[in-house]
């Protein structure tokens, strides 16, 4: 049977008022009504989970059973269960139809809020868990939700490794947790961390917390698999002359080499001086030249540069 989410298909959070509710209801209504809809199949599908939806959550008795129910198993919207597998339904008649008074409704609804669904709650709440043939008390224990969240390190944390500090607010308030970023991790990678994500369900055990790690964009370094690029300003008497510079890379500045007449875009290699993996492998830095005219032009720099305009006019 198939866990139904009402507040997830209304739209509306678990602390929604009820008037929060009804506004919800008549404007989702409104947009997929079978009059404005003709034909539609997915509207006339999505009417009907909205009408199904406001029928529970529209009336307060009913509300509360529904949030005691999902309190309890904390089940996902689409969550298939078993009714048998979790305590309740060796003590418990449920009979559920799809026509008549179920109005075409799921058979979730109909099994525990249809009219002729002879569920009885009390039974089931008082056993949290229901009761066996028996008549001892099963208890349902399941894993807790993992709980996902982004972190967001810069290129020589995931470098060099990194240890990180987050606060994490849930319902038992705020808390503050160290973890390690290993060295190596790349963009869209995640970390799992056992057992700091939602509470166990029936003293289940909890679950995970995912972080998934964004490399943001640092100065003028760029990551490519293992290589690193990293763009160098050059003016253009060193480009034309060559030289020698000053570059910094994630293992500090080096100096390297411009060869004469070196043009923009060119690349420059420098072997082994790239990013690590996970296996400890490492690509190389690549330098991206970009010839950039000086800041500041004397008087002196504008006689030579119109010299030498001259004399390329020649050539």
């Amino acid at each position: 049977m198939e866990y139904k989410d009402y507040y997830s298909i209304l739209g509306v959070d678990k602390s929604a008022t009820q008037n929060d509710i009804k506004k919800a209801y008549r404007k989702l209504a409104k947009k997929y009504h079978p009059d404005v809809n003709k034909d539609n199949k997915e509207a006339e599908k999505k009417f009907k989970e909205i009408n199904e939806a406001y029928e529970v959550l529209g009336d307060e008795e009913k509300r509360k059973k529904y949030d005691t129910f999902g309190n309890h198993y904390n089940f996902q919207d689409g969550f298939d269960f078993d009714p048998s597998q979790f305590g309740f339904g060796n003590n418990v008649r449920y009979e559920y139809k799809t026509t008549g008074s179920s109005q075409g409704y799921s058979d979730f609804f109909n099994m525990f809020f249809g009219k002729d669904s002879g569920f009885d709650f009390s039974s089931f709440f008082n056993g949290f868990g229901g009761t066996s043939a028996g008549g001892s008390t099963r208890t349902y224990s399941r894993k807790g939700e993992d709980v996902e969240a982004q972190i967001e390190i810069t290129l020589e944390e995931g470098y060099k490794g990194v240890e990180k500090r987050i606060s994490l607010r849930g319902t038992n308030g705020e808390k503050k947790l160290n973890f390690k970023v290993p060295k190596g991790v790349k963009d869209g990678e995640k970390i799992r961390l056992k057992g700091q994500g939602g509470e166990g369900i029936g003293g289940g055990p909890k679950g995970d917390l995912i972080l998934s790690v964004k490399i943001k964009s640092e100065g003028n370094f760029t990551l490519e698999g293992n290589d690193i690029i990293v763009t160098l300003d050059v003016l253009p008497w060193t480009a034309a002359l060559g030289g020698k510079m000053d570059v910094n890379t994630l293992d500090g500045r080096i100096k390297i080499k411009i060869p004469e007449g070196i043009q923009s875009d060119s690349k420059i290699r420098v072997a082994g001086k790239g990013y690590f993996d996970r296996s400890g492998r490492r690509g190389d830095l690549y330098i991206k030249i970009r010839i950039v005219n000086p800041k500041t032009i004397t008087p002196e720099m504008k006689k030579l540069f119109k010299e030498l305009d001259k004399i390329s006019g020649e050539i």
